[in-house]
């Protein structure tokens, strides 16, 4: 059987349309976008809007039934919002990097913890960095958990392909992430199919788009709707192809950073992750150009323009086909596809 073959009939088991999901959430599904950041995110820009307070508002607003912030490292946006707010799911991006046993850094979100469980399990990521003894606690916890973005790499990581599918033999859901390159989606697609494993689609919004993708299960608690996940009785909906989302994301983006409020960038902090652009948010609040509108307005423009063009994403995805080529072939091997 062709791989081709193989792809097409795991998009007609896995992704419904908008219109589809409707009907089933009429008849009493629920859905949720499982991947969100706010600004209490070290790389998300400290606008208003990406508050989680009115993240939370922009969630429910958007029918989302289930409302979770994956901050990196951090569930800052439940002591702000509280811990048992109605309808929001404590959840956080853990970041790991396993050199032993991996080689590169994993994200993996976790989720229905609570403030004593968080303590617990951040404390072992950061004395042993070990992505087994993570699994294990959370196993033991009953806490629900997914493998991020399995072939997304930090640009400083040497990324050990062939242990990716290993890893996700131990991970009970597998994330589709809508800012990846769809080659690497359709990779990880393959490999929960291979292993039995539960999808996932978000956004891994940084810019306040949640719910422009989303997952729908059944369950009227979030951990009986996880598990319909899990166990593979889910759809997801994305309406958009990826480059749309990254375009659409990168945009947004730029209007955060114009519009970054000084005080809470002081409280929260930020960093794009990229030392040249940091150093240009850095000049840009230095000299106040935010107060002087028409400067503002043009460089704004002007860089929405460029963005808007396509070309960023474009030079992005090409600069990504050597990388989708070597996890092909591993992924086809290790699968058993040819």
């Amino acid at each position: 059987m062709s791989t081709l073959f193989r792809r097409k009939d795991i998009n007609k088991q896995r992704i419904i349309s908008s219109e589809r999901a409707a009907e089933l959430l009429e008849n009493g599904w629920h859905r949720a976008d499982l991947h969100v950041h706010t600004c209490c995110s070290y790389d998300v820009p400290p606008a208003r809007s990406m508050h989680p307070e009115n993240l939370l508002l922009k969630g429910k607003s958007r029918g989302m039934d289930y409302i979770t912030f994956t901050d990196h490292d951090t569930v800052k946006a439940y002591d702000l919002l509280g811990w048992k707010t109605k309808n929001l799911v404590t959840g956080v991006e853990v970041s790991i990097k396993d050199l032993e046993n991996v080689g590169h850094t994993i994200h993996v979100n976790v989720f229905g913890f609570d403030k004593q469980q968080y303590s617990e399990f951040d404390r072992l990521v950061k004395k042993e960095s070990n992505i087994y003894s993570l699994i294990d606690y959370l196993k033991s916890n009953d806490l629900p958990y997914m493998y991020n973005h399995p072939f997304w790499f930090k640009l400083s990581d040497k990324p050990n392909i062939p242990i990716i599918p290993e890893l996700a033999r131990h991970f009970p859901v597998i994330e589709y992430n809508i800012q990846d390159l769809k080659q690497k989606n359709i990779f990880s697609m393959l490999l929960a199919k291979y292993y039995g494993k539960g999808m996932a689609v978000t956004t891994d919004s940084h810019t306040g788009g949640i719910g422009k993708a989303y997952t729908i299960a059944e369950g009227e608690d979030f951990h009986e709707y996880y598990n319909n996940i899990r166990k593979g009785r889910s759809y997801m909906i994305m309406d958009d192809p990826s480059w749309k989302h990254l375009t659409r994301e990168m945009n947004a983006w730029i209007e955060l950073v114009f519009s970054m409020e000084k005080e809470i960038r002081e409280e929260m902090g930020f960093t794009s992750g990229v030392g040249k652009i940091d150093r240009l948010v850095d000049i840009f609040d230095r000299y106040g150009l935010s107060h002087h509108q028409k400067i503002n307005g043009a460089m704004m423009n002007v860089m929405k323009l460029i963005s808007r063009s396509g070309l960023p994403v474009f030079m992005y995805m090409l600069s990504k086909q050597p990388q989708v080529s070597r996890i092909g072939k591993t992924v086809n091997v290790l699968s058993g596809i040819t």
